[in-house]
């Protein structure tokens, strides 16, 4: 009697243990086919359970086993749209449950031109797409709504690190940049720029041409101000980098590479050619970064109004206060670039 029950226990016993062992494997058991650490993947807006096994087919063993776990904890009846990480010998539970939390992406940006090229890297970064975005940014009640215009909405865009979720829509990430460039316009800038005049727009405009004109952020409150004498005496920026953009919007091309600027630029007919219009052009030339606008807000004060790439400080620049200075350093800058055979 008492080795039947024995037996039974054994029989029960093990039974347990070979269900126990198929509910491992099915649900815990390594079902990953990567072999690096992690894997991202995207669902996008709108997806239904069987898309999203097509999205993470490449990465998973035993499609049968990912099925019943999604099912089983109601998954294939409530997929979410997002940016997803799968990690190594994650199991089936493992991979339903990372399917649920969507990770934010930290999203960075710099050194653009244009809204177009903007456009692209975020794009390359979010779900919406160049043409979604660019047409957000180009709405004409928003445009009007907040004081910007095709050419000048880029300046609201201040180069740093965003946390925004993968499939946010184009208009609530367009929002948030709004948003931040509210945020950044605090009262304390909002007061300098009053004090000069300027509207915070206009500030980014020449912050943009004091960023592509030095690279040396502890000369930019220097050129900022040598701009800014310029802006307060009537006179025009010439600005050579309002060429260089000028010329790269001619052809439509800012790919291109211009080193140097040449006599016959300086009459290029374009609204960003500083040396034939007087004050700002219609928009920044490209994303300054928050040295260069500060560069602007917290200028140099001195009585300089002309400079020249330096020959002696590679990076910096030589100033002068009067015409036959500047043309002096202006000689010895172009003597060095000939001799460097630079024709463009």
């Amino acid at each position: 009697m008492f080795a039947n029950k024995k037996k039974l226990l054994y029989s029960i016993g093990g039974l347990v243990l070979i269900v126990g062992i198929g509910f491992y494997l099915r649900f815990f058991a390594s079902n990953t086919t990567f072999n690096e650490e992690e894997k991202w993947v995207t669902v996008p807006t709108g997806s239904n359970f069987e898309e999203v096994k097509k999205i993470i087919a490449p990465y998973i063993d035993g499609m049968g086993g990912f099925e019943n776990m999604a099912s089983l904890r109601r998954y294939d009846q409530n997929v979410k749209p997002g940016r997803f990480l799968l990690k190594k010998g994650m199991g089936n539970f493992g991979i339903v449950a990372a399917l649920r939390h969507n990770i934010p992406v930290k999203l960075t940006f710099n050194n653009q031109e244009r809204l177009e090229d903007l456009c692209v890297r975020f794009s390359q970064q979010i779900e919406p797409d160049t043409t979604q975005l660019m047409k957000v940014f180009r709405d004409s009640i928003f445009l009007k709504e907040n004081g910007f215009t095709k050419e000048n909405v880029i300046a609201m865009f201040i180069p740093n690190s965003y946390e925004f979720y993968w499939n946010i829509s184009a208009e609530k990430f367009r929002d948030k940049m709004l948003k931040e460039y509210k945020n950044f316009w605090n009262t304390d800038r909002l007061a300098k720029a009053e004090k000069l005049g300027m509207s915070p727009v206009e500030v980014i405009t020449l912050a943009s041409i004091v960023h592509k004109e030095t690279v040396k952020k502890d000369e930019r409150p220097r050129v900022a101000g040598a701009y800014l004498n310029r802006l307060q005496q009537g006179m025009p920026l010439q600005a050579d980098p309002t060429v260089i953009y000028a010329l790269k919007l001619k052809d439509n091309d800012f790919t291109k590479v211009i080193k140097r600027v040449l006599y016959g630029d300086l009459t290029l007919s374009s609204p960003y050619n500083t040396y034939v219009h007087v004050g700002l052009p219609p928009g920044p030339i490209a994303m300054p970064d928050i040295t260069a606008i500060d560069a602007v807000l917290n200028p140099e004060k001195h009585n300089y109004i002309y400079f020249c790439a330096s020959v002696d400080r590679f990076g910096y620049h030589e100033f002068a206060a009067t015409y036959p200075e500047h043309q002096v350093n202006a000689k010895k800058y172009a003597d060095w670039i000939n001799s460097t055979g630079t024709t463009r």
